[in-house]
């Protein structure tokens, strides 16, 4: 009993850690401040280096206990607990805040004093000067997230480029985003952002400029081109009247041509046969007369067919057995009737 009891505890302490651990995967480190000047301000009007957590999952967790530290030598493994503890700052318990629902994100105002509240740790952190910033477990032993942050600029922050992703930027002073989504990105008009890139206006005079004497060039080659082309509108119409088309010349051309051969094919092969053109125009006429007369190749309509005597009705060479015998002298043959010869 002692042995399954042992077992079971062990089996729920190292399914208790397993959670735990998820749940402190889910806690990031989300953006980082240094040096702030025109940034965010706590509620005693004050402007103070400030780090944001975020968590990035979809349930709720308590961060209360967490602790916050920008000493390297915690990475120490044999450093003690109580040696590590006193290099770090905790985040106090008894707030609401640090109940953070899913996907929410909490402030914290570092190089502070914490008697002035529960979002104030005394964290050091030096302005304008490479820091690196970690989250540490309740335990003080494992450690949840870190980063590195360059040198920065006032007002400048390190951030991720979204919510718990790996890639982390810097963000310019507009772009700065504590408390909320990183997906969020301040937002500046044209008319504001053409201001600050170009505030004497030498840009804006330079475009204008440019348009108007584009727009009079295109004018000015359209204007120039129509000239022309009504410059010689007469001229072409004189041209068109006084000269014929080109493609009807050149049908004409063809044809004078076409008729030129065959005049020349034609007097060749009545010079080669020997037929006189007088004969042989008299031959065309002649055949042209009788088709139209209705007198060439006309048939009688009348078939004739030459008889041919094949003795297939001689009674005598076919039926001998229904007849007595007669001698050859005495059988004559049938007579067939012939057609007559002026017939044929």
């Amino acid at each position: 009993m002692n042995k399954f009891g042992l077992i079971l505890g062990s089996l729920l302490l190292a399914g208790s850690t397993a959670m735990h651990a998820q749940m402190d995967a889910s806690i990031k480190l989300n953006e980082v401040l240094t040096d702030n000047q025109t940034s965010l301000m706590d509620e005693y009007g004050a402007r103070n280096a400030w780090i944001e957590i975020a968590n990035i999952s979809h349930s709720t967790y308590n961060i209360r206990g967490m602790y916050i530290t920008t000493d390297r030598s915690v990475l120490d493994k044999t450093m003690s607990v109580p040696e590590r503890i006193q290099r770090m700052s905790i985040i106090p318990s008894g707030d609401e805040r640090t109940n953070l629902s899913a996907r929410q994100h909490i402030v914290f105002y570092l190089n502070s004093n914490p008697t002035q509240g529960t979002l104030h740790l005394n964290v050091t952190v030096n302005p304008g000067e490479p820091l690196w910033i970690a989250l540490y477990n309740g335990n003080a032993t494992q450690l949840i997230d870190s980063v590195s942050i360059p040198p920065l600029a006032a007002d400048q922050s390190f951030a991720r480029v979204s919510d718990g992703a790996s890639r982390w930027d810097i963000r310019p002073a507009d772009n700065v985003t504590p408390g909320i989504s990183n997906y969020t990105k301040a937002s500046e008009s044209k008319i504001s952002k053409f201001k600050r890139e170009d505030p004497h206006g030498f840009g804006m005079t330079i475009m204008a400029m440019g348009i108007v004497f584009f727009c009079l060039a295109l004018l000015w080659i359209f204007f120039t081109l129509f000239g022309l082309l009504m410059k010689h509108q007469e001229t072409a119409k004189k041209v068109a009247a006084h000269q014929p088309i080109k493609p009807v010349v050149k049908t004409v051309e063809k044809t004078a041509e076409i008729g030129h051969k065959t005049g020349v094919i034609l007097q060749d092969g009545l010079k080669t046969k020997g037929i006189d053109k007088e004969i042989y125009i008299a031959v065309i006429a002649m055949a042209l007369k009788q088709y139209q007369d209705n007198v060439h190749d006309v048939e009688s309509g009348v078939i004739t067919i030459k008889p041919k005597d094949t003795g297939w009705d001689d009674e005598y060479t076919q039926m001998t057995q229904f007849h007595d015998p007669v001698t050859p002298s005495s059988h004559t043959a049938p007579q067939i009737p012939t057609t007559p010869k002026n017939l044929l």
